[in-house]
Protein backbone atom coordinates (compact mmCIF):
# COMPACT_ATOMS: atom_id res chain seq x y z
CA UNK A 1 0.00 0.00 0.00
CA UNK A 2 2.79 2.45 0.92
CA UNK A 3 5.73 3.01 -1.37
CA UNK A 4 9.14 1.70 -0.44
CA UNK A 5 11.88 4.24 -0.11
CA UNK A 6 13.91 4.42 -3.30
CA UNK A 7 17.25 5.24 -1.66
CA UNK A 8 17.28 2.59 1.04
CA UNK A 9 20.87 3.38 2.05
CA UNK A 10 19.62 6.76 3.29
CA UNK A 11 16.70 5.33 5.25
CA UNK A 12 16.71 5.87 9.00
CA UNK A 13 16.18 2.96 11.35
CA UNK A 14 12.98 2.79 13.38
CA UNK A 15 14.95 3.87 16.46
CA UNK A 16 16.42 6.87 14.62
CA UNK A 17 12.96 7.84 13.33
CA UNK A 18 11.59 7.84 16.88
CA UNK A 19 14.55 9.91 18.11
CA UNK A 20 13.85 12.50 15.40
CA UNK A 21 10.16 12.64 16.34
CA UNK A 22 11.04 13.06 20.00
CA UNK A 23 13.66 15.73 19.27
CA UNK A 24 11.68 17.97 16.91
CA UNK A 25 9.25 20.57 18.19
CA UNK A 26 7.05 21.22 15.18
CA UNK A 27 5.83 19.47 12.09
CA UNK A 28 3.49 19.85 9.15
CA UNK A 29 0.13 18.10 9.12
CA UNK A 30 -1.22 17.49 5.62
CA UNK A 31 -4.81 16.54 4.92
CA UNK A 32 -7.51 17.03 2.31
CA UNK A 33 -9.06 20.45 2.84
CA UNK A 34 -11.90 22.43 1.34
CA UNK A 35 -12.86 21.57 -2.24
CA UNK A 36 -10.32 18.69 -2.08
CA UNK A 37 -7.36 21.07 -2.06
CA UNK A 38 -4.41 19.82 -0.02
CA UNK A 39 -4.24 21.57 3.35
CA UNK A 40 -0.91 21.60 5.20
CA UNK A 41 -0.55 23.32 8.53
CA UNK A 42 2.46 23.65 10.85
CA UNK A 43 1.84 22.66 14.46
CA UNK A 44 3.41 21.66 17.75
CA UNK A 45 3.11 17.98 18.61
CA UNK A 46 4.30 15.19 20.83
CA UNK A 47 5.24 11.65 19.84
CA UNK A 48 3.91 9.48 22.65
CA UNK A 49 3.15 5.76 22.89
CA UNK A 50 3.74 5.29 19.16
CA UNK A 51 1.27 8.00 18.15
CA UNK A 52 1.49 11.65 17.20
CA UNK A 53 -0.67 14.01 19.26
CA UNK A 54 -1.42 17.70 18.87
CA UNK A 55 -3.93 20.13 20.29
CA UNK A 56 -6.51 22.02 18.32
CA UNK A 57 -9.43 24.38 18.69
CA UNK A 58 -12.76 22.58 18.62
CA UNK A 59 -13.60 23.97 15.19
CA UNK A 60 -11.72 25.15 12.13
CA UNK A 61 -10.23 24.05 8.83
CA UNK A 62 -8.07 21.25 10.26
CA UNK A 63 -10.90 19.74 12.35
CA UNK A 64 -13.31 19.91 9.41
CA UNK A 65 -10.76 18.30 7.08
CA UNK A 66 -10.06 15.45 9.50
CA UNK A 67 -13.78 14.83 10.03
CA UNK A 68 -14.29 14.63 6.26
CA UNK A 69 -11.27 12.37 5.61
CA UNK A 70 -9.11 11.16 8.51
CA UNK A 71 -6.20 10.04 6.30
CA UNK A 72 -3.28 12.39 6.93
CA UNK A 73 0.45 12.67 6.63
CA UNK A 74 2.76 14.40 9.06
CA UNK A 75 6.32 15.54 8.33
CA UNK A 76 9.17 16.89 10.43
CA UNK A 77 12.57 18.22 9.39
CA UNK A 78 15.25 17.55 11.97
CA UNK A 79 18.19 19.02 10.13
CA UNK A 80 18.55 21.14 7.00
CA UNK A 81 22.03 22.57 6.63
CA UNK A 82 22.66 24.46 3.41
CA UNK A 83 25.95 23.49 1.76
CA UNK A 84 26.17 26.05 -1.02
CA UNK A 85 29.46 24.81 -2.48
CA UNK A 86 27.82 21.44 -3.11
CA UNK A 87 24.50 22.91 -4.31
CA UNK A 88 22.60 20.87 -1.75
CA UNK A 89 21.44 20.57 1.83
CA UNK A 90 22.37 18.03 4.46
CA UNK A 91 18.94 17.04 5.73
CA UNK A 92 17.21 14.57 8.02
CA UNK A 93 13.44 14.19 8.01
CA UNK A 94 10.57 11.89 8.92
CA UNK A 95 7.17 11.40 7.35
CA UNK A 96 4.30 9.47 8.89
CA UNK A 97 1.03 8.36 7.31
CA UNK A 98 -2.00 7.48 9.36
CA UNK A 99 -5.52 8.28 10.42
CA UNK A 100 -6.34 11.20 12.67
CA UNK A 101 -9.04 11.10 15.32
CA UNK A 102 -10.08 12.98 18.44
CA UNK A 103 -8.53 11.48 21.58
CA UNK A 104 -11.03 10.93 24.38
CA UNK A 105 -10.99 10.14 28.10
CA UNK A 106 -7.75 8.92 29.65
CA UNK A 107 -5.93 9.07 26.30
CA UNK A 108 -6.86 12.77 25.97
CA UNK A 109 -5.53 13.52 29.44
CA UNK A 110 -2.33 11.49 29.03
CA UNK A 111 -1.56 13.07 25.65
CA UNK A 112 -2.28 16.54 27.02
CA UNK A 113 0.15 15.86 29.89
CA UNK A 114 2.78 14.67 27.40
CA UNK A 115 2.35 17.87 25.35
CA UNK A 116 2.62 20.08 28.44
CA UNK A 117 5.69 18.17 29.63
CA UNK A 118 7.40 18.48 26.24
CA UNK A 119 6.88 22.23 25.91
CA UNK A 120 6.88 23.32 29.58
CA UNK A 121 9.18 20.80 31.23
CA UNK A 122 10.78 23.48 33.42
CA UNK A 123 7.50 24.69 34.96
CA UNK A 124 6.29 23.68 38.41
CA UNK A 125 4.24 20.49 38.54
CA UNK A 126 1.25 22.22 40.15
CA UNK A 127 1.27 24.94 37.46
CA UNK A 128 1.31 22.31 34.72
CA UNK A 129 -1.57 20.39 36.32
CA UNK A 130 -3.57 23.62 36.68
CA UNK A 131 -3.02 24.40 33.01
CA UNK A 132 -4.18 20.91 32.01
CA UNK A 133 -7.30 21.02 34.20
CA UNK A 134 -8.25 24.55 33.04
CA UNK A 135 -8.00 23.80 29.32
CA UNK A 136 -11.50 22.71 28.37
CA UNK A 137 -11.62 24.38 24.94
CA UNK A 138 -8.97 22.29 23.21
CA UNK A 139 -9.20 19.02 21.40
CA UNK A 140 -6.37 16.55 21.46
CA UNK A 141 -6.04 14.87 18.09
CA UNK A 142 -4.21 11.57 17.73
CA UNK A 143 -2.62 10.21 14.59
CA UNK A 144 -2.64 6.42 14.58
CA UNK A 145 0.44 5.76 12.46
CA UNK A 146 0.11 3.20 9.65
CA UNK A 147 3.47 3.80 7.97
CA UNK A 148 6.49 5.89 8.85
CA UNK A 149 9.91 6.44 7.33
CA UNK A 150 12.88 8.69 7.84
CA UNK A 151 15.60 9.72 5.47
CA UNK A 152 18.85 11.64 5.67
CA UNK A 153 21.29 13.10 3.19
CA UNK A 154 23.89 10.67 1.90
CA UNK A 155 26.58 12.92 3.40
CA UNK A 156 25.14 12.34 6.89
CA UNK A 157 25.05 8.58 6.23
CA UNK A 158 28.73 8.69 5.24
CA UNK A 159 29.57 10.77 8.31
CA UNK A 160 28.10 8.07 10.61
CA UNK A 161 30.18 5.33 9.01
CA UNK A 162 33.51 7.10 9.62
Amino acid sequence: MFREMRRKNQQLSEDEVEKVLNRCTNGILACIGDDDYPYAVPLSYVYHNGKIYFHSAKSGHKVDAIAKNPKVSFAVVDEDKIVSAEYTTYFRSVIAFGKARIAEGDEHLEAFRALVEKYSKDQKREDKEKEISNCKNALIIAIDIHHMTGKEAIELVREKSK
